[in-house]
């Protein structure tokens, strides 16, 4: 299985990192400027696991994921913000979020919680 990751930040310098990040696992990666776009990306596209902004323009990432937990088929969704505060993270846990993460995210850490969702939810392995 090749596992289609999305990658929704109003960054373009930061979503190019994050791809660059994840782009050695064997991921197909897709990206989306805004919660707007991820959820079109969504509809489109076999997502497997989205990673998502929470402070970005027209839909926040708040509403992004609010759409995938009322989804039936599971998916791990990660919550990522530089201004994350004790409102936004317990709205995420409140609908299931696999990880809440704080800006800035350390590399290393990032690839091995995609990687832990893929395996937790579908059973993938890196290639």
């Amino acid at each position: 299985m090749i596992a289609n990751v999305l990658i929704t930040d109003d960054d373009a310098d930061y979503r190019e990192t994050l791809c660059d990040a994840l782009s050695r696992r064997g991921l197909s990666l897709h990206q989306a400027r805004d919660g707007d776009e991820a959820l079109a990306v969504i509809e489109r596209e076999p997502i497997h696991l989205a990673l998502v902004d929470v402070h970005m323009p027209r839909v926040t990432g708040l509403e992004v994921i609010r759409v995938l937990s009322e989804r039936s088929a599971p998916m791990p969704y990660i919550l990522m913000s530089a201004m994350m505060d004790e409102e936004i993270e317990r709205e995420a846990a409140r609908m299931r979020a696999y990880k809440i993460l704080h800006k800035p995210i350390r590399l290393k850490v990032l690839r091995d919680i995609v990687c832990g969702g893929l395996a937790e939810t579908y059973g993938w392995r890196p290639s």
